[in-house]
């Protein structure tokens, strides 16, 4: 069934959508009146009818409503900059394995280093794939991509979090041997494509932060988000 997000929660049974998404309801979908699809807000699926149609808007009657199917746990991907190619990747494979945040980070190693007022167009393009990976895989939000952030402003936030993980390719505990509590508010921070300086590291783990290994291989950039994201959400049985 199509999957599309309201911009904002039903109003006595009604949902409205307008925009790009009412066009390809009408336009692409060829949908017309009597026709259902699925619409999202706030972790919530409602499964609703199309009452009226016009190609500005769309007017819906929910018919049914249940929880999305989003993971018990909230997992955010501090991701040190990496080039835009390769962040495009990691946003559109972590929104699809259920994170709810994905944060560019300037570390020391970045090759790539661009600006906030740089990068807001790129922002903009990568906000635009978290939406298309969340409407594919079915999730119940969209996940946000975040300005970029310092080290320190990482840091900060991983502190405030019930648990912060950090991969690091010289070593550190094996994944399966933390204790993720139920419910909780996970940071995970991957290094680019230089990866993290020891000064980094040992600032993490002053923090609290529990340094972790993927083992004897050493990961991409690209492909430590994606494997590390995928065993958490399997072992806090979210996959």
């Amino acid at each position: 069934m199509p999957r599309f997000f309201a911009s904002q929660p039903p109003q006595g049974g009604i949902i409205t959508i307008d925009g790009a998404d009412a066009q390809h309801i009408g336009k692409s979908l060829r949908m017309a009146v009597g026709d259902e699809l699925t619409v999202c807000r706030d972790g919530v699926d409602y499964q609703c009818e199309i009452i009226g149609i016009t190609r500005e808007d769309v007017t819906l009657k929910v018919i049914g409503e249940c929880p999305s199917s989003e993971p018990n746990i909230e997992l955010t991907l501090f991701m040190a900059m990496p080039k835009l190619d390769k962040l495009e990747l990691i946003v559109q494979k972590s929104v699809e394995l259920g994170t709810v945040r994905i944060c560019p980070v300037l570390t020391k190693r970045c090759v790539s280093r661009p600006d906030n007022e740089r990068f807001k167009s790129k922002r903009e393009r990568l906000q635009k794939i978290a939406l298309e990976a969340a409407k594919q895989s079915g999730r119940g939000i969209i996940p946000e991509v975040s300005d970029i952030m310092s080290f320190d402003e990482c840091l900060k936030e991983m502190a405030a979090m019930d648990l912060g993980i950090v991969c690091y390719e010289k070593g550190g505990v094996s994944l399966k041997d933390i204790d993720i509590p139920e419910r909780s508010k996970i940071g995970l921070f991957i290094g680019s494509e230089g990866g993290f300086e020891p000064s980094e590291i040992e600032r993490l783990e002053e923090s609290g932060v529990k340094k972790v290994w993927l083992g004897d291989r050493i990961l991409r950039c690209e492909t430590a988000p994606i494997a590390a994201t995928a065993i958490i959400m399997f072992l806090t049985g979210n996959m």
